[in-house]
């Protein structure tokens, strides 16, 4: 038997003892055979003789490593359950978000209110205090919910006071269930705000993207709209459980919805949403639109539409609004013959006769009026003569179309019996919007002119004049001396360019010594229908060269 002791060097037995508190314990001893020891020495270390254990001695290895697994499964699954509850309390959580904010949003007081400065306790600005139309009655009832199974289109010219009707009626009853936004051409626009209309944030602030989840929002923005108008229904049918009124939900200058795919698109899916709510009694929809085709398309689907049509104000409404704002706000006690004489110049449209009662000399306000409208149609739509350019044919056509119609509405104007009255005022001459397209002989500039504020269109497609001081432009260039001649030369010239473009040359060559061609036409069955021949006959006097 051999008896080993493990050796350490003199430094390591110094750091051993410097590492460890406890006190020095004698080095245990081993025992060897003889044979055990061979094979120690032949392994060259102890790992060999702790390999070498004793057979009847039990291996526990693979428990360890079971308890290690189970603990390890036990841990992840834990922790799975912990984030999946989490995750999903959180899902539900931010979906009740969703509708508590959008609820919200129909609470008393709007941002649009604020922003005009028409909430509750604060003077209406401008015309909302100055004048009433008689429409306001039947839009206060529709903002109120009152008025229930319809959804409604307002339809006129710009400044005819629309939408300080709209803002009237929201500020009668603080905004309670009612969201205004305006629309916009770009639907990316229009979806933010609505959005923030509705105060929804498209699940822009899902938390979920923290953790790089592939959000609803990576879609289109028609698509993120249909979703917000879904969300809103949620919440509308929430609020008819507890027995309130329709919401309200206006969409502000309508117009500007680009008449293309994606506008129309966007006009179908409202529309169809706005049928159905008006069915169900569940949200009233609101149009305010400048432009006729906003009701050409609507009108075509349309079941449960009413239009209301907001004209310029008749004469003695006109005159009593301007009287009552002039006295307010400049102490002037206006004479009816003033008054007579601004409404003879701009007629009765609000924002002309706002901008006249705020300026110091009315009848300067009336002629730059009447100015600016002259400049506008000549700017837009003057004709070039019997000189201009081919290049310019295209912008020419819209611009001649243009003087054809107005025109023929002054020539109209002349055969009429009368053009004012003494109550209602100003009596414009109109016709039909299928006379007006056979006038132009174009059937797709009159849009065109609707946008441009040239020409309107009104809800029984009656075309005339966009306003008074427009009228009186037609008047003034239609008069001038030599204006019919310029118009003709003008229409003359764009069909010599139509010509000359429809015309084709045909140049044919080696006709000499007496050659001929013969051109055989056949028809569309390829028989011959007939033929031409040409020739070339010598003048005397020349040779055959």
């Amino acid at each position: 038997m051999y008896q080993l002791r493990p050796l350490l060097s003199r430094k390591s037995a110094a750091i051993f003892r410097l590492g460890t508190a406890k006190p020095r314990r004698p080095w245990p001893t081993v025992t060897f055979s003889s044979s055990s020891a061979s094979r120690f020495l032949a392994s060259g270390g102890p790992d060999a003789v702790a390999d070498d254990s004793p057979k009847g001695q039990p291996e526990n290895n693979w428990k360890n490593t079971a308890m290690k697994v189970l603990e390890t499964a036990g841990a992840t699954m834990a922790s799975i359950f912990i984030l999946g509850v989490a995750g999903y309390s959180y899902h539900r959580y931010y979906k009740w978000l969703i509708l508590d904010k959008i609820d919200n949003a129909f609470e008393p007081g709007d941002p649009v209110l604020d922003i005009a400065g028409a909430s509750p306790g604060k003077e209406a600005p401008d015309a909302e205090h100055w004048v009433v139309r008689d429409e306001q009655e039947k839009i206060d009832r529709i903002v109120a919910g009152d008025l229930k199974g319809h959804y409604y289109l307002l339809i006129g010219e710009k400044g005819t006071g629309k939408t300080s009707m709209l803002l009237n009626a929201m500020r009668k009853i603080n905004g309670v269930r009612v969201a205004m936004f305006e629309a916009h051409a770009d639907l990316e626009i229009f979806r933010v705000r609505l959005g923030k209309a509705l105060d929804y944030e498209y699940h822009e602030d899902y938390i979920g993207s923290l953790f790089s989840i592939r959000g609803p929002r990576d879609t289109t923005a028609l698509l993120d709209i249909e979703r917000a108008l879904n969300k809103l229904e949620k919440v509308a049918l929430r609020r008819r459980t507890k027995g309130e009124s329709p919401l309200i939900l206006i969409v502000n200058s309508t117009h500007l919805i680009r008449d293309d795919e994606d506008g129309r698109d966007l006009l179908e899916l409202m529309q169809q949403r706005a049928e159905q709510w008006a069915a169900s009694n569940l949200i009233t929809m609101v149009f305010n639109s400048d432009d006729y085709w906003v009701y050409e398309r609507l009108k075509r689907y349309a079941t449960r539409m009413d239009t209301i049509p907001v004209p310029d104000l008749p004469k003695q409404t006109a005159m009593a609004a301007l009287k009552k704002y002039r006295k307010r706000y400049h102490g002037e006690e206006l004479s009816a013959e003033k008054l007579t004489e601004v409404y003879d110049s701009v007629g009765g449209r609000l924002s002309f006769l706002n901008r006249v009662a705020k300026s110091h000399d009315m009848k300067q306000a009336c002629d730059d009026i009447c100015e600016a409208e002259k400049s506008w149609l000549l700017n837009r739509c003057w004709i070039l003569g019997a000189e201009m350019d081919d290049d310019v044919m295209d912008e020419q056509k819209y611009s001649s179309a243009a003087m054809v119609l107005a025109k023929a509405l002054v020539d109209r104007e002349k055969e009429m019996e009368t053009t004012y009255h003494e109550e209602t005022g100003h009596i414009l001459p109109q016709m039909s919007l299928h006379e007006a397209r056979q006038v132009m002989t174009r059937a797709d500039f009159i849009r065109s002119y609707d946008q441009d504020n040239i020409f309107t269109i009104d809800s029984k497609a009656m075309v005339r004049a966009d306003s008074v001081p427009m009228q009186r432009a037609f008047r003034a260039i239609c008069s001038q001396e030599g204006f019919d001649d310029h118009l003709e030369k003008t229409l003359t010239r764009i069909g010599d360019i139509e010509s000359l473009g429809r015309t084709r040359e045909l140049t044919v060559k080696d006709l000499w010594d007496q050659g001929k061609y013969r051109v055989v036409v056949r028809d569309n069955k390829g028989r011959e229908s007939g033929t031409v021949e040409f020739s070339v006959k010598e003048k005397e006097g020349e040779d055959d060269n």
